[in-house]
């Protein structure tokens, strides 16, 4: 078993210069491995069972926890690839909630190791998933293996622990099934279910360069991504070098929040965002879009462009209900609402149509 040195905030509190004025965080993406039983079609992140954990220690993992607690953090998402195959994520998930911090567990489901599922059922964590079909079948197609028993069965077990979970169901083609899926996922009693296009980034991107057109506008603004190996991004899809502001392994988190090249990198982001001449769809990108955090409802200017879908067109289906411009919702791996700024082609579709 790994045994963890464990850090109170009163004495991170003492290591740490005072926080800087504008450096506060809300919400921090750990993403504790690369590694992932799955070898997903459009994995933003690249995972595959040939993934590793990187070089964070889990030593490192608390030590940021600690410092995310000073700046204010209120929830932290862990992430992977597949976070529960990470041995620390038991021990990781109780310093987060013993610091006074929410946790959700971004995960497959496709296996739950037995401990985890009394960690799992604290109150202050909730669990998420990726969701695209009601179809076995399909399912393999997409995400690599024939595993939709196991996560479905899982889904079923949480609901009846009580766990609060939300599921992401991902677009990734017009004849998928995913109306079917979302609403089995009501039928067991899900009521969290956003819908959310393919991401041009990892493997989403289908071989073409990043860019900032798969984002959704507010990275950085109170948040930040920690990777693997302890780099630091704006956010989870805004992973590539150019957008990597520090590393958690080499400066402490308060320095990279406050420092330079993050501040560079946010008005970077904001003067393409105010400029961008994409058509505004139903959420003000520059307005909230909290991530990961329920209710949905953000839609950052218009949504993505889909096989046989020749112009970027809102679906009735996806309608947010009726409330101001924006409320603060969900913008994040598979969420509902928040979409990139400009259409995605996805692999029948070999060009951007606007």
């Amino acid at each position: 078993m790994t045994t963890v040195q464990r850090h109170t905030k009163a004495e991170d509190d003492q290591q740490q210069p005072p926080a800087l004025h504008g450096a506060a965080l809300e919400f921090v993406w750990l993403e504790l491995t690369g590694k992932c039983q799955l070898q997903c079609t459009q994995c933003y992140a690249e995972s595959g069972p040939s993934g590793t954990h990187g070089t964070m220690s889990d030593e490192d993992w608390i030590r940021v926890i600690d410092q995310a607690v000073g700046l204010g953090v209120g929830m932290v998402q862990f992430i992977g690839g597949e976070p529960m195959l990470h041995p620390a994520l038991g021990t990781l998930v109780e310093h987060a909630l013993d610091q006074g911090v929410a946790v959700e567990v971004y995960s497959n489901l496709v296996h739950v190791p037995k401990h985890l599922w009394t960690i799992l059922s604290r109150e202050g964590v909730q669990l998420a998933t990726s969701w695209y079909t009601d179809d076995p079948g399909e399912h393999a197609q997409i995400v690599g293996r024939p595993t939709h028993r196991q996560t479905l069965a899982n889904i079923q077990l949480a609901q009846s622990l009580g766990i609060p979970l939300r599921a992401g169901a991902i677009r990734l083609a017009n004849d998928q099934r995913i109306e079917h899926g979302v609403n089995q996922l009501h039928t067991l009693g899900v009521s969290q279910v956003g819908v959310d296009d393919l991401r041009g980034v990892g493997r989403g991107a289908i071989g073409a360069e990043p860019d900032l057109s798969a984002l959704c506008g507010q990275c950085a603004n109170g948040r930040v991504a920690i990777l693997p190996d302890g780099s630091v991004s704006p956010c989870v899809f805004s992973r590539w070098d150019q957008m990597h502001v520090g590393n958690v392994r080499r400066q402490s988190l308060t320095d990279i929040v406050a420092g330079t090249p993050l501040t560079t990198i946010r008005q970077e982001l904001q003067n393409h965002f105010n400029t961008s001449t994409a058509p505004v769809g139903v959420c003000d990108p520059n307005g909230a879009c909290r991530p990961n955090t329920p209710p949905p409802g953000c839609r950052p200017q218009v949504p993505s462009c889909l096989p046989d879908r020749p112009h970027p067109v809102a679906d009735p289906a996806e309608q947010a209900p009726a409330r101001s411009a924006c409320e603060p919702g969900i913008c994040g791996p598979g969420t509902r609402h928040c979409k990139p700024v400009a259409p995605t082609c996805l692999p029948d579709k070999p060009h951007p149509v606007n």
